[in-house]
C-alpha cells in the first residue's frame, strides 16, 4: 500500500491525515452538514501542496451520518414485523428509568410508529423448535401490505430466531423480492434478549438506506478523484468495506470516537504510557475513554435512549465542545451546551453565527490566535466573539473576560464529570493515569481538567486535531461474529467439543466475510471470547479465551471469569454453576503500517520554536505568554508555562505552573510543577 488517507467527518470540522511513503500530512476544513461527502471531496482537492490534489490509494472513512440520522430522526420510513403479541416491545422496553429522580421522564418516541409494527402468526420455543409455522404466503402478504403504505425499509425480529432462522429468512426473502430493504435480526444481531435485539435491528433498518446512499455517493466521488478503495470505520475500532458497512450501518454509529481511541492508544504506546484516559474534545461533543493496557469494548450502549447491542469501543460522551453554546437560564445560572453551533453557522467568531460558544470564550481570553487558526487559512473575529458574549457578561457586571473564563469553567466541569464516570465511578484512581488530549479543542482544556482530577501528566499527540483520522488510517480490517449458546458449562469432552465446533463455524463465517469484502482472508488473527454468567443471573461478562487447542477447556476460562466477576462486582463464587450465553469471534487483518516519524534531536532549548509573545488570560488575569510553532520543536525541547503551542489542527495551552517536554516521536508531555 503506497498511501492511505484517514478521513473523520465531525460535527464542525472534517479531518484528514495522509500516510504516504512513510510521511504524514494533515489537513482540516469545515464540515458540510447538508452533505458530508462534499467536505471530504473538497478536502482532497484543497489539501495538496501547490494546487495538486491528494491521490491516495485507499481512504478509511468515519462519519456522523448514521448518528445524525437517528438524532435528527431523518432515517428511512421503517416498518417492523415481529412475533404475534410482541409488536409493542419497542415501547415497553425494560421499564427502567435512566434518571431515577427525574419527576417528569421523557422518552424518545420509537423509530417505528405502532401502525407500521405488524405481527406474524409464528412462534418458536426456547430451543428453536417450531410451535406455529409461518407460511410463505403470509410472509408475502405482510410485506406487500407494508410496501403499499410507502415503507422503504423493513426490520424483522422474531422470538428465538437466533436458534432457528427459517421464519425470518422467509420474510427477508419476500421483502427483497418486492424491492424492499430488509434488516433481519439473524443478520444484524443473532443473540438473545428480544428488546435489545429488536431495537438494534430497527436502528439498522432505519439508518441503512441513508448510509448506503451516502456511501454510494461518496464512493462515486472518490472514484472520479482517482481513489480506488474505500473502507469504513466501525464502532468496534476496525474497518470494513463500504458494501458491508452499508448492509450493517448500525455498526458505524460510533465510528468517530472509535477512531480517536485507536489513535490515542497508539500515541500512548509510542510514549511508553500504559494507563491513559482519553479526552477527545471536538466542536460538538467530548468523548472520554479509560485505557488500562488495552482498548476497552462493550456490547451495551445506546443512542438517543435507544439500546444498541453491538461491539463498540467503550466511550462516554457529553455535549461539551468548542461549539457548545453558552446561555443564562431562567434562574440566572450559566449553562454551556449540550446545544452546539456546529459547522453552520458555527461559533460567532467564525463570522456567520451570533451565539456565544466555548471557542469564542477561548478567543476572547487569547488562548486562540485569530490569525493562526487552521494554519492561518481561517481568520477568527475577536470583535464578533465580544458581541456574542456581551449578553452573558451582563450577569458578570459587564466583565467580558470574567464571563469568558466562567464559560470555560462550566465547560470544564461538564467534562470533568464525564472523566469521573469512567474512572472514579468504576474504581480507578485518576492519579495513576495520563490524560491523552486530542480533538480540535482538547489540548486547550487538558491541563485544567488534569488539575481538577489530580491527574499528574498530560500527553498531547503530534497531530491532536486529526488523531481520529490517524486512528482510522491505521485501523485493522475487522469482522465480528456471534452465536447464541445458552448452555451450562460442563467439565466433559462433549461440552468442549461443542464449543470448539461453534468457534470453528464462526471462523469459517469470518473468512467468508473477509473474502467477500476484500478478496482475501489469508491468515487473519482470530480473537475468541465467551459471554459467561452465573446460573440465574440476568447479565454476563465477556471473557477472552485462547485460540489454542486447550482454549475451550472450562478450567481455563472459568478461572478468568471468576476473577473478572470479582473485579467488577466485588464478589465471586467458584462453586457456583456457570452458563455460556454466547460464543464470539473477532477476525482481524492488518491495516496500513501507519507510524509516527522520529523527530530530530534538539538540545532542550525551545527558542527556535518561538514565534511571538502575547498577553493570554490565565488564573483571572492576563500574563505574558510565549507562542511556539509546534513544527519547529525538536525532540527533547522543554517548555514552561504560560505558553501556547500552535499548529494547523489544534492549539495547546500550557498554564503557569506547568512544564512540557517533546519526546522523540513528537508527543508533548506536560506535567504540573507542583
Amino acid at each position: 500500500m503506497a498511501s492511505v488517507l484517514g478521513v473523520d467527518v465531525g460535527g464542525t470540522f472534517t479531518d484528514f491525515l495522509l500516510w504516504e511513503d512513510g510521511r504524514l500530512f494533515v489537513y482540516k476544513r469545515p464540515s458540510t452538514p447538508d452533505d458530508p461527502s462534499r467536505a471530504v471531496l473538497a478536502g482532497l482537492a484543497e489539501a495538496g501542496a501547490d494546487g495538486a490534489a491528494w491521490r491516495p490509494d485507499e481512504v478509511v472513512h468515519g462519519s456522523t451520518v448514521a448518528t445524525n440520522a437517528v438524532l435528527e430522526r431523518k432515517g428511512a420510513r421503517t416498518a417492523l414485523i415481529t412475533t404475534e403479541g410482541f409488536r409493542d416491545v419497542l415501547e415497553i422496553g425494560r421499564q427502567t428509568r435512566p434518571n431515577l429522580y427525574d419527576l417528569e421522564p421523557r422518552r424518545s418516541p420509537p423509530l417505528v410508529p405502532q401502525r407500521l409494527r405488524l405481527e406474524a402468526r409464528e412462534r418458536l420455543d426456547y430451543r428453536g423448535e417450531v410451535l406455529q409455522r409461518l407460511s410463505k404466503r403470509e410472509a408475502v402478504k405482510l410485506v406487500r401490505s407494508l410496501r403499499d403504505r410507502g415503507v422503504k425499509s423493513l426490520a424483522v425480529c422474531f422470538l428465538f430466531s437466533f436458534l432457528n432462522p427459517r421464519h425470518e429468512e422467509l420474510v427477508r426473502d419476500a421483502a427483497r423480492s418486492a424491492g424492499l430493504a430488509c434488516s433481519a435480526s439473524i443478520d444484524v444481531l443473532p443473540e438473545h434478549r428480544e428488546y435489545e435485539r429488536t431495537s438494534t435491528t430497527v436502528l439498522n433498518a432505519y439508518i441503512g438506506p441513508v448510509v448506503e446512499r451516502y456511501l454510494t455517493r461518496l464512493a462515486e466521488g472518490l472514484g472520479h478523484a482517482g481513489v480506488r478503495n474505500l473502507r469504513i470505520m466501525q464502532s468496534n475500532g476496525g474497518s470494513a468495506s463500504a458494501a458491508a458497512a452499508g448492509a450493517t450501518a448500525v455498526r458505524t454509529v460510533l465510528s468517530g470516537p472509535a477512531g480517536g481511541v485507536a489513535g490515542a492508544f497508539a500515541s500512548a504506546k509510542s510514549a511508553g504510557v500504559k494507563r491513559a484516559i482519553t479526552l477527545d474534545m471536538g466542536g460538538t461533543s467530548t468523548d472520554v475513554c479509560l485505557l488500562d493496557g488495552a482498548v476497552p469494548f462493550t456490547s451495551e450502549s445506546s443512542i438517543d435512549g435507544l439500546p444498541l447491542r453491538i461491539p463498540t469501543v467503550d466511550v462516554h460522551t457529553v455535549g461539551a465542545g468548542g461549539g457548545s453554546i453558552a446561555t443564562i437560564d431562567a434562574g440566572g445560572a450559566l449553562r454551556v451546551g449540550p446545544e452546539s453551533a456546529g459547522a453552520d453557522p458555527g461559533p460567532a467568531c467564525y463570522g456567520a453565527g451570533d451565539l456565544p460558544t466555548v471557542t469564542d470564550a477561548n478567543l476572547l481570553l487569547g488562548r486562540l490566535r485569530p490569525d493562526a487558526f487552521l494554519g492561518g487559512r481561517m481568520t477568527l473575529s475577536p470583535s464578533a466573539a465580544r458581541r456574542a458574549l456581551r449578553p452573558v457578561a451582563r450577569n458578570f457586571s459587564g466583565d467580558l473576560e470574567g464571563a469568558a473564563a466562567s464559560v470555560l469553567e462550566v465547560a470544564n466541569a461538564n467534562m470533568a464529570r464525564a472523566l469521573r464516570v469512567i474512572s472514579v465511578e468504576r474504581g480507578h484512581d485518576p492519579r495513576r493515569f495520563t490524560l491523552v488530549a486530542f480533538g480540535g479543542a482538547g489540548p486547550l482544556h487538558a491541563c485544567d481538567l488534569a488539575e481538577a482530577l489530580a491527574i499528574p501528566r498530560v500527553l498531547v499527540p503530534p497531530f491532536p486535531g486529526v488523531l481520529s483520522a490517524f486512528g482510522m488510517a491505521a485501523s485493522p480490517i475487522t469482522t465480528d461474529h456471534v452465536q447464541a449458546l445458552l448452555a451450562p458449562v460442563e467439565d466433559d469432552g462433549a461440552f468442549t467439543h461443542r464449543l470448539g465446533r461453534a468457534f470453528a463455524m464462526l471462523e469459517s463465517q469470518a473468512r467468508r466475510s473477509l473474502r467477500s469484502q476484500f478478496g482475501r482472508s489469508s491468515a487473519p488473527v482470530m480473537r475468541r471470547s465467551l459471554d459467561l454468567r452465573y446460573a440465574g443471573q440476568s447479565y454476563e461478562l465477556t471473557i477472552p479465551v485462547s485460540a489454542r487447542a486447550d482454549g475451550c477447556d472450562p478450567a481455563r476460562f472459568l478461572a478468568a471469569f471468576h476473577r473478572a466477576h470479582g473485579r467488577r462486582y466485588g464478589h465471586a463464587d467458584a462453586e457456583r454453576a456457570v452458563e455460556v450465553v454466547a460464543v464470539r469471534l473477532r477476525a482481524e487483518l492488518p491495516g496500513a503500517p501507519v507510524r509516527l516519524a522520529r523527530l530530530a534531536r534538539g538540545d532542550g532549548d525551545p527558542r527556535l520554536g518561538r514565534v511571538g509573545r502575547e498577553a493570554v488570560w490565565f488564573g483571572g488575569r492576563p500574563r505574558a505568554t510565549w507562542l511556539y510553532d509546534r513544527s519547529r520543536l525538536r525532540g527533547g525541547d522543554r517548555l514552561r508555562g504560560p505558553a501556547l503551542v500552535l499548529q494547523l489542527d489544534a492549539t495547546t495551552a500550557i498554564p503557569p505552573g506547568w512544564q512540557g517536554r517533546v519526546d522523540d516521536t513528537g508527543n508533548l508531555l506536560l506535567e504540573c510543577e507542583g
